[in-house]
C-alpha cells in the first residue's frame, strides 16, 4: 500500500499528534508499506527552526524508515491567532503543491487539528482522485472557542461549516474518542464511515529501565516525591492548578512537583512560580523524546489536567497511555472519557479538574503509600498492554485504510458496470 500522510506535527517535534503520527508510520513503513508523511520543518512550539533544518519550499528525508517531505510554511509561534493562522494556512497551500511532485498513492491521510492541515487532504483527493481519510483528534473549531483563543462569531460558523464539508467528503473518518463519534455523526450524516482509534503507547519504547534518581539529581529532585504534568503549556490545560497544588504542599518537604515541556502559557507559569517563590517546583521546558523514559522513570506519580468544559469531556489525553506504560500512577483532572478509561484500568486517583485543593491532596495521598503507587501502576501497565499497545492499534488502522481503498474501487467499479476483482 502507498500511503501519503499530512501532519503539521513530525519529529524531531515531541507533541502528541507528532508522536502518533509517526509512531503509525514507522510500523507501517516496517510493515512493507510505502509510507510518505508530507509536513512543516519542525519549529514547534516557539516557531523557531530546529538546528540542522532550514525552511525551503521543498527537503527530503528518511526517519525509521519512512519518507518525509518538508514544505516551506510561515512560521510562528503556537500562541496568538492571527500569525498561526497564516502558518496553519501556508501549510495547506505547500502541502497540496507538494503532492504534484509526489507519486499518487493508494491512500491519503490528514489529521486535524491543526484544521487546515485536515483540509489538505480533501484538497489531495480533488486532485489525484484517491480515497481520503480524514483523522480528528480534536474537534475544531469548538476547542478553541472553549480555551477562548477565538469568539463564537461569523468567522466559527464559517470554520463549522467547512467541518461539516470535511466530515462529508471524507471517505473515512477516525477518531481517537468514543465521544467525538456522535458529534460527527450528526455533520456527516453517515455513522458507518467512522472508525474509532484511539491513542496509545509505544511499549517498546516507553518501559522501565532508566535509573529514576538519575533525573531527578537532574533537576534537583534527589530523595523527593515527584509529580510530574509532561507535556504542551497550552491554553487548554489549566495547569495554574498545578502551580496552586504546590503552593498548597510547599512546606511538605516530602514532594516536588515538576513541569516538562513548552506552550503558550509556560511564560506566564513560570512568573507566577516565581511570584509565590516555591521551592518544590521545577519548570524545565521541553525535553528530547529520548529523554522520555527517564522522565517518566523519574516520575512518581503522573499529572493529567484539563480546564473543565463539557468539551473536554470528549477528549481522551495520549500522555495517560505513556504513563500508564511506565507503570506510574496517574492523577486524573479531566472528567467524561478519561476519567472512564482511569476507572477501568484501575490506575490512579481522579480530581475535580482546576481544583488545586483535591490535586494537592491526591499527591499527598500517593506519597505517604508506597504499595498504593505499586498498585496503581501495575494496573495501569497492565491495561495498556491489553487496550492500548501502539503496535496492536496501527494494525487496526491498516484494515481501515484497507477497508476505504476497497470501498472506493467498488465504487468506482459499480458505476462503470464492471466487476471487482
Amino acid at each position: 500500500m502507498r500511503i501519503i500522510f499530512f501532519s503539521h506535527y513530525y519529529p524531531p517535534e515531541v507533541n502528541a499528534p507528532a508522536s502518533r503520527t509517526s509512531e503509525h508510520c514507522r510500523l507501517w513503513a516496517q510493515a512493507g508499506h510505502d509510507v510518505t508523511v508530507v509536513t512543516c520543518v519542525p519549529n514547534h512550539p516557539r516557531g523557531i527552526v530546529y538546528p540542522g533544518y532550514q525552511n525551503k519550499f521543498i527537503q527530503f528525508e528518511v526517519i525509521d524508515g519512512v519518507k518525509v517531505v518538508r514544505v516551506w510554511t510561515y512560521l510562528a509561534p503556537n500562541e496568538g491567532f492571527g500569525r498561526r493562522t497564516l502558518n496553519y494556512f501556508s501549510f495547506m497551500v505547500s502541502a497540496a503543491l507538494a503532492v504534484l511532485r509526489l507519486p499518487c498513492p493508494d491512500i491519503f491521510i490528514s489529521t486535524s487539528p491543526q484544521f487546515f492541515c485536515g483540509l489538505t487532504g480533501l484538497l489531495a483527493k480533488t486532485m489525484r482522485r484517491v480515497p481520503w481519510v480524514f483523522e480528528v483528534r480534536d474537534l475544531w473549531p469548538e476547542s478553541i472557542v472553549t480555551v477562548g483563543a477565538m469568539p463564537k462569531n461569523f468567522l466559527t460558523r464559517a470554520l463549522e461549516s467547512l467541518e461539516t464539508l470535511a466530515y462529508r467528503k471524507a471517505d473515512r473518518i477516525v477518531v481517537v474518542t468514543d465521544s467525538f463519534v456522535p458529534h460527527i455523526a450528526a455533520r456527516c450524516r453517515d455513522s458507518s464511515k467512522i472508525d474509532v482509534v484511539k491513542n496509545g503507547a509505544d511499549l517498546g519504547f516507553f518501559k522501565r529501565g532508566a535509573d529514576p534518581e538519575e533525573m531527578k539529581r537532574r533537576f534537583g529532585l534527589s530523595g523527593r516525591f515527584v509529580a510530574a504534568y509532561v507535556g504542551t503549556h497550552g491554553m487548554a490545560h489549566g495547569l495554574e492548578t498545578i502551580v496552586e497544588a504546590a503552593s498548597i504542599l510547599r512546606d511538605d518537604s516530602r514532594i516536588s512537583f515538576l513541569l516538562v515541556g513548552d506552550g503558550a502559557e509556560r511564560a506566564r507559569l513560570l512568573e507566577r512560580a516565581n511570584a509565590l517563590r516555591l521551592d518544590n517546583l521545577r519548570i524545565v521546558g521541553q525535553l528530547p523524546k529520548a529523554d522520555m523514559p527517564a522522565v517518566w522513570a523519574a516520575t512518581d506519580a503522573s499529572i493529567i489536567v484539563l480546564r473543565r468544559s463539557d468539551t473536554f469531556k470528549k477528549v481522551l489525553p495520549s500522555k495517560m497511555f505513556e504513563a500508564m506504560a511506565m507503570a506510574c500512577p496517574i492523577v486524573l483532572g479531566v472528567e467524561g472519557e478519561a476519567k472512564a478509561v482511569l476507572d477501568a484500568a484501575g490506575a490512579g486517583i481522579a480530581v475535580t479538574p482546576e481544583n488545586a485543593a483535591e490535586l494537592a491532596h491526591a499527591v499527598s495521598r500517593l506519597a505517604g503509600d508506597p504499595a498504593l503507587c505499586q498498585r496503581l501502576g501495575r494496573q495501569g501497565a497492565e491495561y495498556v498492554r491489553e487496550h492500548h499497545d501502539r503496535a496492536k492499534l496501527a494494525a487496526r488502522y491498516l484494515n481501515v485504510l484497507r477497508a476505504a481503498i476497497k470501498d472506493k474501487a467498488e465504487g468506482v467499479a459499480n458505476h462503470r458496470g464492471e466487476p471487482v476483482p
